[in-house]
């Protein structure tokens, strides 16, 4: 990428917009007020979302033919429960009956726990505003309920009694009680054991008597069995996969012995606590290694997978357990449980190996492998290739027509028989495989002549050829809900300017069923809500369409010239828009745009959802961010819209949205003036090392001090800072560790550039507790430097996102 070229052509935009004089704040007054501010509060989610009825986005299959959700209307939830043969829908329980059990159980448990009574999760539960997360069908007249992450069961339908702790069973005639919440632990598919971590070694528990045995007995300290560890994220989760038959278990031991520590320090008053785990980073010459096995659970045996220990790696996500909750989504057993097939991925992503091992004697053989130039994914938003033992089959995905498809491949010969679905557009998930019919249900994106190229849609194809079937017509992002056997889904589709309707459909040919809800947002937009309006600009290259969302005051004036305010996320796994589902508030873009600013937020060339060479734009290139097309998109916006101030220009984010807020403030410092960079990882080689080197590539040093890292290091280009740079991050960032935003500190301080920053004690990556003050914060920063006006003392007293 040409920089210099890049920044004369601004300094040229900007000469020739000299001529307009640059105008007094939009909104008329050198100062804001409270109510300016108060009412830019009301577009946050927590003011906006309560405002939208109806709206039902998720189904929970009980079975194969019922399924729980819940609708609201007037803030009031009911809970329901609908036939999916008859498409008739009734409450699920008595919601007063149940409130009055839960909080009988709640109360008694804070009777044992003086401290308790001080926690917010004692407050009486209200039957309109039941926070149920998880329920399972009535088992042995019992109910099992999550509520605000504890468990309860309860006798059903009468509802006369709660008790706290059972998830899968009720009381055991011993009265002992399978708490298991706690254990982080993993659920055969019997639903009668657990399996989790202890000492780092693998344990199970008889979910009905309580009785545990230890699986696993050589896991030591940093050489654990299903640790959940990838550096950025770790927990006590246990990573791991059950057969079918609820025999075995499919799980590694991860050595990271001689992985390099990290450590944050807790601010408190007295001695801090240091926090010291395990955390490569790219480059790195020891990283995490995992030994596959297979446990026999009866027995207690561990065999050993014959192959030599893999990376820690998946082939879709930078963690191996993507999906969460302790799925290991790059392993799939037979459903006779005799087989299980894996894929391993090189350090640096470009090669995949498709293996099948036999869990009873741990022999190991490679099926197929391919190898690509950048870097390999299986997937959009899910890992997308499945295991046919029954045919000698595997269903792949890959990105090599330069489309996301999917290909039949035999497990026997390892040769592609022939591809599943083709042609422009890129399957996005594998949600249903059938065997026994051979077909496949995937969602799809780009697929339909003049559909926005990001609206997913639900496709069925066959295995053995034919063209494939649209299962949901409507020009609107789907998000679907499969029942457990694939016979039926509930739709929820809608696009960014208009509400959600929920229908369950046949998955068979996807005829509707029945109508589940339909999103009622007169009261939204009674309160004052706009709509963002989509925007089609111009990538770098001229020609590639690039898709986002402009957010414009609700009392805009076309008359008025406005600054503008870039928010980015540059990817490569995301993009700044982030879904094109129906949102009563994304992110703060209205609230901000409310106090006198246009908000935009653009997928640039290198993010999903398109092509392998749209994806693949800056691979090796980090420092690129979007950035070109980000600069190239606001100036064609300048030049349609007069109402845009091109000589304000500013630009925030957070995380890789920090890491280029900077980097643009450095690049092109003639057209950002104002930037707030949150939490940002500024140089790769200080992040985990599955990112940066699945993007950038593996870490080469050079024999005259270069590296090919250096092309996105931040700290290398403070020199060119001339605008207002704010820089933000928790001390107890555990996933961008503070050092990223530390060496940028010191890097502007050694080249005498003026910034500002906040750091905020005791926070993660998000902010939690300084949400709201870092929100209004961000406010002011560019109300005072971009807007060019005086902030109003102003408190927001809730969290915008919780």
């Amino acid at each position: 990428m040409g920089n210099n070229s890049l920044k004369t052509g601004v300094g040229l935009a900007l000469a020739l917009m000299a001529a307009n004089a640059a105008a007094a704040p939009a909104g008329g007054s050198a100062a804001l007020t409270k109510a300016d501010y108060q009412n830019a509060e009301r577009f946050l989610s927590y003011k906006t979302d309560p405002l939208v009825d109806h709206d039902v986005r998720k189904a929970h299959w009980f079975d194969d033919s019922q399924f729980w959700f819940v609708d609201t209307d007037h803030e009031a939830q009911r809970y329901m429960r609908m036939d999916a043969a008859s498409g008739k829908a009734e409450p699920l329980f008595d919601q007063a009956k149940l409130a009055a059990a839960l909080n009988a159980a709640m109360a008694a448990e804070a009777g044992k726990d003086k401290q308790h009574k001080k926690d917010d999760k004692a407050k009486p539960l209200e039957a309109g505003k039941l926070p149920i997360s998880d329920i399972k069908l009535p088992k042995n007249g019992h109910i099992q309920l999550t509520v605000k992450g504890s468990d309860y069961s309860c006798d059903y339908p009468g509802l006369q009694e709660c008790v706290k702790g059972v998830l899968s069973a009720v009381l055991a005639g011993n009265g002992k009680k399978a708490d298991i919440a706690k254990l982080h632990g993993v659920i055969s598919p019997d639903g009668k054991q657990v399996a989790f971590i202890r000492d780092w070694n693998l344990w199970v528990r008889d979910i009905a008597s309580g009785k545990e045995r230890q699986l696993t007995k050589d896991g030591v300290k940093d050489f654990g069995y299903a640790t959940d560890n990838a550096g950025w994220v770790h927990s006590e989760q246990a990573v791991l996969e059950w057969s079918p038959d609820s025999k075995r278990i499919a799980t590694f031991q991860q050595d990271q012995r001689k992985v390099a520590d990290m450590a944050l320090v807790s601010t408190a008053l007295g001695n801090p606590k240091i926090d010291v785990w395990k955390y490569p980073l790219a480059g790195d010459k020891h990283v995490f290694m995992i030994h596959r096995v297979v446990i026999d659970v009866a027995a207690a045996k561990v065999v050993p997978l014959k192959m030599k220990p893999d990376f820690h790696r998946s082939t879709l996500c930078d963690d191996i357990s993507c999906s969460g909750h302790g799925a290991w989504d790059d392993v799939k057993w037979a459903p006779d449980s005799q087989s299980l097939a894996f894929v391993s991925t090189s350090r640096d992503h470009k090669h995949e190996w498709l293996r099948i091992a036999d869990p009873k004697s741990g022999k190991v053989r490679t099926a197929f492998e391919e190898s690509v130039p950048s870097y390999f994914e299986s997937g959009i938003e899910g890992v997308s290739w499945r295991y046919l033992p029954g045919s000698d089959q595997a269903l792949w995905y890959s990105e090599r027509s330069d489309w996301g498809q999917l290909y039949l491949y035999s497990t026997k010969t390892g040769k592609v028989l022939h591809p599943v679905t083709s042609g422009e557009g890129a399957v996005s998930n594998v949600l249903h495989l059938d065997p026994k019919s051979r077909e496949v249900w995937y969602t799809a994106v780009g697929k339909v002549k003049g559909n926005d190229p990001y609206y997913r849609q639900l496709w069925k194809a066959s295995l053995d050829g034919g063209e494939p079937v649209l299962l949901t017509p409507e020009n609107a992002d789907h998000s679907i809900s499969l029942s457990k056997d694939g016979s039926y889904f509930v739709d929820s589709y809608s696009t960014p300017t208009t509400p959600p309707v929920t229908v369950l459909r046949a998955a068979k040919d996807g005829h509707v069923i029945s109508t589940v809800a339909k999103a009622d947002i007169s009261r939204l937009k009674a309160a004052g809500w706009v709509a963002p309006e989509p925007i089609i600009v111009t990538g770098r290259d001229g020609k590639t369409p690039l898709y986002g969302l402009m957010f414009k005051p609700s009392n805009f004036d076309p008359k008025k010239r406005y600054p503008i305010i870039d928010y980015v996320y540059p990817g490569p796994q995301t993009g700044s828009v982030r879904g094109r589902s129906f949102l009563a508030a994304r992110s703060d873009h209205q609230a901000m745009a409310e106090l006198g600013f246009i908000v935009v937020a653009i997928d640039g060339m290198g993010t999903p959802w398109r092509s392998k060479s749209f994806h693949d734009t800056w691979y090796g290139n980090m420092g690129d961010n979007t950035l070109p097309d980000q600069v190239k998109a606001i100036r064609e916006l300048a030049n349609r819209y007069p109402w845009i101030d091109f000589k304000r220009v500013g630009i925030w984010g957070h995380s890789g949205g920090g890491n280029t807020t900077a980097d643009a403030m450095f690049r092109y410092p003639e057209l950002f003036k104002v930037g707030w960079a949150e939490s940002g990882n500024h140089d790769n080689r200080n992040y985990e090392a599955d990112w940066g080197e699945k993007y950038q590539g593996l870490v080469k040093d050079n024999a005259d001090g270069t590296s090919n890292y250096d092309n996105q290091a931040n700290q290398d280009l403070v020199a060119h800072l001339q605008g207002k740079l704010m820089l933000t991050y928790g001390t107890l960032d555990d996933n961008v560790p503070p050092q990223n935003t530390e060496l940028l500190v010191q890097a502007l301080i050694k080249a005498d550039k003026p910034f500002d920053m906040i750091a905020v004690p005791n926070a993660h990556h998000a902010y939690g507790y300084a949400t709201p003050y870092i929100t209004k914060r961000r406010w002011d920063y560019f109300v005072q430097h971009l807007l060019g006006a005086t902030p109003a003392p102003y408190q927001l007293k809730e969290w915008p996102w919780h």
